[in-house]
């Protein structure tokens, strides 16, 4: 197999965690949006998320970044423009830039520093709450073309746009938006009572 048709097919994620020091928080929000838009311009970039909490009394930023394949991101990564623009950044961070390379799935819950991954029972209720609207209304926005094209209505072409329309949406839309949503009960921690 061509590795490079392999490499070309793998979507990747890259999660950046900066913690910020106590004062430089709106100068590191004027930066941020300026290394997102240089970003954003790269080849292969194919979407930011970026959450905000703390972590030992500092503000945390965990950016999460797709890209196309491992690639367009490594050459991002490797850029001259994202070099000077980590140097630039380097006064306002706590712990300098903490990079992680992660597959597609594994980015939904990707955890602070200091936190644990959410348990799995809040990963599948967030996973459900997310799918089970979509698995209702997607079916009936397809109908109306598969009324006019009957080709497209038979059982596997119907369940393949249905499955494709979904996955995609939950991956690229709803899921990075509910994790943000949910973030602080994803997060919490329950103590038992006795």
């Amino acid at each position: 197999m061509n590795t490079s048709a392999a490499n070309t097919a793998e979507t990747v994620t890259l999660v950046v965690r900066h913690r910020v020091r106590r004062g430089q928080e709106q100068a590191y929000e004027s930066w941020l949006r300026r290394i997102v838009a240089v970003a954003s311009q790269s080849a292969g970039h194919l979407g930011v998320d970026v959450v905000r909490s703390t972590s030992g009394g500092l503000p945390l930023f965990t950016c999460v970044l797709r890209f196309s394949c491992s690639e367009r991101l490594r050459s991002w990564l490797e850029s001259a423009e994202r070099s000077q623009l980590i140097e630039e950044a380097k006064p306002l961070l706590a712990d300098g830039d903490l990079t992680e390379v992660s597959t597609l799935n594994d980015f939904w819950f990707v955890p602070a520093d200091d936190q644990r991954q959410p348990p799995r029972w809040k990963q599948a209720c967030l996973t459900f709450v997310v799918i089970l609207p979509l698995s209702l209304l997607i079916p009936q926005l397809w109908q109306p073309l598969f009324a006019r094209q009957p080709a497209l209505g038979a059982y596997l072409p119907s369940n393949t746009l249905i499955t494709l329309s979904i996955v995609l949406l939950v991956v690229y839309l709803f899921m990075p938006m509910a994790t943000r949503l949910f973030a602080s009960w994803l997060n919490s921690t329950e103590e038992k009572r006795t």
